[in-house]
């Protein structure tokens, strides 16, 4: 069975984060690191493991765990800059290491606007390396007609870059 971790630092969006949760397939282990801040707003959801946040000893901190993929929904701009770093400060941040040392997927949605120049050079820097930068962009060529719609797309859009298979939004042609 494949394994996800999914994690939600404290970025506004941590809905997207949840919804993106809740629309994972039964088909995926799923494992969940919340951030401080994102416990605040996050309720706990069955069929997921929780993961504590400032305890780097967790199953996540490890390459030989074999997590297939990770997603930071929203990654916040502290988080974005500490992994492009290297800093490896609590389990958020020491699990995107293992990731990238690991040559795993990692996805980061980074949920702040307009980029600064350093946050620019910190994603280049990241996706130079194979880690998937994937803010939440809206799209418009899926008749979407409701922010329920347009979230789906997100999701969906994340879910194809981690090779994850949904009817989440129409395609380009159909």
């Amino acid at each position: 069975m494949r394994k996800i971790l999914v994690a939600i630092s404290g970025a506004s969006g941590v809905t997207l984060g949840k919804k993106f949760m809740e629309k994972l397939p039964d088909s995926l282990e799923k494992y969940l690191i919340l951030s401080d801040n994102a416990k605040i707003v996050f309720e706990k959801e069955e069929n997921i493991t929780i993961l504590n946040n400032k305890d780097i000893s967790e199953v996540s901190s490890s390459g030989s765990f074999m997590i297939d993929t990770m997603a930071i929904i929203p990654c916040s701009m502290n988080t974005l800059a500490k992994i492009s770093c290297g800093i490896a400060d609590n389990l958020i941040t020491r699990s995107a290491s293992v990731m990238i040392k690991e040559r795993r997927k990692l996805l980061l949605a980074p949920r702040e606007m307009p980029f600064s120049p350093i946050a620019l050079e910190n994603m280049i820097k990241l996706s130079q390396i194979g880690v998937i930068i994937s803010p939440p962009i809206l799209g418009y060529y899926s008749d979407i007609k409701s922010l329920e719609e347009m979230e789906d797309f997100l999701i969906g859009k994340w879910f194809d870059s981690l090779e994850i298979e949904h009817n989440l939004f129409k395609r380009w042609g159909e």
